[in-house]
Parts: structure tokens; C-alpha cells; sequence
């Protein structure tokens, strides 16, 4: 019975493929530590680039439907490396570096989903790896909290990670 619940799990096999990121992420991993900050800077840049070839002129979409699932796809194809990138950059500027659960709930977010970590987690941390990879569009990100307090508390704390990316926070 637990392999029929298992094969129809829809949350068992986001998980199964989320895992299979994290280990792309992980596999990238020594790559970007050998980065030199203005490398790992210059990696924002490619990454717009790319994003900008996959989807092409915007008037070819005849809705706005097909032009959001044409930037999900871009960037979905650069999650991996983006990710690698934002681990990197937590890591250097902030000395923090991204556990595998945190790549897993930073996918659950990119996916437009709600991801759940208790106080302590690392929810503002993981909130950079999302936050990140949608910017790469050019289309601004909006990260919404709590209060007030947290909003400013967390742009100021996790503002050098998307500075040193090469990204701006307001």
C-alpha cells in the first residue's frame, strides 16, 4: 500500500526532482568557489543574456500566458547554475551558505509554490535563491513579508548577496 501512495504522491515526486537539482547545484559547487568575485558578478550578466535569447523578441507571444511560460522555461534552464551562483555569493559576503533543503524550498518558491521552514531555518536566506534567479528576467522581483520591520531588516541583511551579483534592492 505505501508503494501505491508513493508512485501517486504528487509531493513525493516534486521532491524526487527537486532533489535531482540540488545535486546539479551541488555538482556546480567548485566551479563558482573558483570564481573570482568579478567572475561570479560577470555570471548576472551571461545569465540575463541567456534568459533574453531563450524568449526572443516578447511580440512574437500572442498572449501573456505564452510569454510568462517562455521566461519560466529560460529560467528554469539557468536554475542550476543561478543557484550556484546566489550559494556562492551567501557564502562569500555573508559567510552563510545555503543548506539543500534551503536549494529545495528556493525551488518551491521559483515554482510559485508555498515553502514552509520554522523559525531559525533560514527562510530569509532561502528567499535570495528565488529571488535571484526571477530577477535574471529584468522584470523586477517583489519579495513580500510579514511587517514592516522584517522588510527592511532583511534588505539590508541579505542586500550585499544580490550586490554582489550585481543586482539592486529597494
Amino acid at each position: 500500500m505505501n508503494f501505491l501512495r508513493k508512485l501517486f504522491d504528487n509531493n513525493e515526486r516534486d521532491v524526487k526532482r527537486y532533489r535531482k537539482a540540488v545535486e546539479k547545484v551541488n555538482a556546480l559547487e567548485p566551479q563558482f568557489q573558483a570564481l573570482t568575485d568579478e567572475q561570479l558578478r560577470a555570471k548576472t550578466d551571461e545569465f540575463r543574456q541567456r534568459v533574453r535569447d531563450a524568449v526572443g523578441d516578447e511580440e512574437q507571444y500572442r498572449t501573456r500566458k505564452e510569454r510568462t511560460e517562455a521566461y519560466n522555461k529560460a529560467l528554469d534552464a539557468i536554475l542550476p547554475e543561478a543557484f550556484a551562483a546566489c550559494r556562492e555569493a551567501g557564502r562569500r559576503v555573508l559567510g552563510m551558505r545555503h543548506f539543500d533543503v534551503q536549494l529545495i524550498g528556493g525551488m518551491v518558491q521559483h515554482d510559485g509554490r508555498i515553502s514552509e521552514l520554522r523559525t531559525g531555518e533560514g527562510k530569509t536566506l532561502t528567499s535570495t535563491l528565488a529571488t535571484y534567479l526571477n530577477a535574471l528576467a529584468g522584470k523586477g522581483v517583489h519579495l513580500v513579508t510579514a511587517n514592516d520591520y522584517l522588510v527592511k531588516r532583511d534588505a539590508v541583511w541579505m542586500g550585499p548577496v544580490y550586490h554582489a551579483l550585481g543586482m539592486s534592492v529597494g
